[in-house]
C-alpha cells in the first residue's frame, strides 16, 4: 500500500548513551483489501483527538530509560506515521534500527492461526476435526474430544507444557542456551491431564497453539516453517520474516540488542534458544511485516472473509468470560473495536493492533528491560497513545 514519506529517525541518540549504561549499574465492518486502499496523508499531531502522535514522540525521545533501551513504532489507517528512537547496541551508542529484526513472541500466533485458516479454506482441515482425529495416539483417554477450533480460540482445556527451567527470565538465564522440544512440551500437558472439559473456560496460553503446530506438520508432510512461509509470508511480502533454524539462538540480520535487567544489571539477553516456544512463539520479524501481516489477513489477501468472520469471533463459554477470538484479543476503546496480539520474549515486547475495516493499524517493538512486566507500563507508553479516539 502507498504511503507517505515516514518521518526520518532520530539520529541524535548517541548522545544518551551514557544514561543508559548507567542503567548497567543501577537497579464487525468488511475489511477492504490493502492494495486497493488510496494512500493516506501524514498522521497530524493534535491536542485532543486521533493517534497522539506527539505523546508517542515525547516517550521515543526519551529513550534509552529504565524501561527500555529502543521501540519502532508504526501507524497505518486513515493516516500514516513511523518512528523510531533509542539505541540499537548499548555498549556502543549504535542508534536504532527503524527496520530491526526482533523476537515476536506471542504475535507468532497469529501466523499460526493464519496458517490453518488457510488449510481449512483448501479443505485440508477441518475446524470440526479433533486433535485425536489428526494425531492419534497423542493424547491419552484421561481427554475428550478437542477441536481445532478449541485450540485456536484458547478452549481446548489443555494444561500448560514443558518449558525451559526458570519462572522468570533471571532464572532462565543460565539455561538460555537449553532444548525444550515442542514434543517434550506436549508430553508434559498430556502427563498433567486436562485442566477442564474442552470448551468450558478460555483460558491463553501457548499450549494449543504448540499443538496446532503438529497437526499442521501431520496433515501436509512439511515442516511449519516452511508452512508459514508459503502460506503467510510470500503472499503478503514478509521479506524478513522467518523462524529460527532448529535451536539456533541469534537473531538473523540487523537488529536491535535485546536487554533485560537481571540481578540489578543490564544484560544482554538477544541470543536464547527459543525452540520451546516453536508455533506458539518463536517468529522473528519486522515491524513492517507485522505491518503486512495485519493489514494482509483484515484485508482478505489470506482468507475468504467467512473464515475472517470466524477468526474474530468470540467463544461463548461455560465458565467465565471470553475476549479471545482466534490468535486475537478483542479490545474495545470508546466506541471503537480493536483486535490485539502482544507478545513478549526477553529483552522485546511486541504488539499489533487494527480494527477490522483496516481503518487503524498499528504496531509496536519495543526492546524492554522487562518484557514479562506485567504492570503495563510498555502497551500505557507506547501503545495506548496511538488508539486514541
Amino acid at each position: 500500500m502507498p504511503k507517505s514519506p515516514a518521518p526520518r529517525r532520530r539520529s541524535a541518540v548517541v548522545a544518551v548513551a551514557a544514561s543508559a549504561l548507567a542503567l548497567t549499574l543501577g537497579a464487525g465492518a468488511t475489511a477492504t483489501p490493502a492494495a486497493a486502499r488510496p494512500a493516506v496523508p501524514q498522521c497530524a499531531a493534535s491536542a485532543d483527538r486521533g493517534p497522539d502522535i506527539a505523546g508517542l514522540t515525547r516517550e521515543l525521545a526519551a529513550l534509552p530509560d529504565a524501561v527500555a533501551t529502543a521501540a519502532t513504532l508504526r501507524l497505518d489507517g486513515d493516516c500514516a506515521w513511523s518512528e523510531a528512537d533509542g539505541l540499537r547496541n548499548v555498549r556502543t551508542g549504535a542508534p536504532a534500527l527503524e527496520n530491526g529484526r526482533f523476537r515476536a513472541g506471542s504475535v507468532t500466533k497469529v501466523v499460526t492461526a493464519a496458517v490453518v485458516l488457510r488449510l481449512v479454506a483448501e479443505g485440508r482441515i477441518d475446524l470440526d476435526g479433533t486433535v485425536q482425529e489428526y494425531l492419534p495416539g497423542l493424547l491419552t483417554e484421561d481427554f475428550g474430544p478437542i477441536t481445532v477450533r478449541q485450540l485456536l480460540n484458547y478452549t481446548s482445556g489443555l494444561r500448560a507444557g514443558a518449558a525451559q527451567p526458570g519462572g522468570s527470565v533471571d532464572e532462565s538465564y543460565p539455561h538460555r542456551f537449553e532444548t525444550v522440544t515442542p514434543e517434550e512440551v506436549v508430553a508434559a500437558s498430556v502427563a498433567a491431564g486436562p485442566e477442564a472439559p474442552a470448551g468450558w473456560v478460555q483460558r491463553y496460553g501457548n499450549i494449543s497453539y504448540t499443538v496446532l503446530g503438529m497437526v499442521v506438520e501431520e496433515v501436509t508432510g512439511q515442516s511449519y516453517a516452511r508452512l508459514a512461509e508459503r502460506l503467510v509470508f510470500r503472499p503478503l511480502g514478509m521479506r524478513h520474516s522467518s523462524f529460527p533454524a532448529g535451536t539456533d539462538p541469534r537473531v538473523p540480520g540487523p537488529h536491535n540488542r535485546g536487554y533485560d535487567v537481571i540481578d540489578g544489571k543490564l544484560t544482554d539477553v538477544t541470543e536464547w534458544n527459543m525452540a520451546d516456544r516453536w508455533a506458539a512463539g518463536d517468529l522473528i520479524s519486522t515491524a513492517a511485516d507485522l505491518e503486512r501481516l495485519i493489514e494482509g489477513l483484515f484485508g482478505g489477501r489470506l482468507l475468504p472473509e467467512p473464515l475472517l468472520d470466524q477468526m474474530l469471533t468470540v467463544p461463548e463459554v461455560e465458565q467465565g468470560t471470553a475476549r479471545y477470538g482466534m490468535a486475537f484479543e478483542r479490545l474495545p476503546v470508546g466506541k471503537v473495536e480493536y483486535w490485539v496480539k502482544s507478545g513478549s520474549r526477553p529483552g522485546y515486547a511486541t504488539a499489533v493492533v487494527a480494527t477490522r475495516d483496516l481503518s487503524r493499524t498499528f504496531v509496536y517493538s519495543v526492546n524492554a528491560t522487562d518484557a514479562k512486566d506485567d504492570s503495563g507500563a510498555v502497551p500505557q507508553r507506547f501503545g495506548l497513545p496511538a488508539l486514541r479516539p
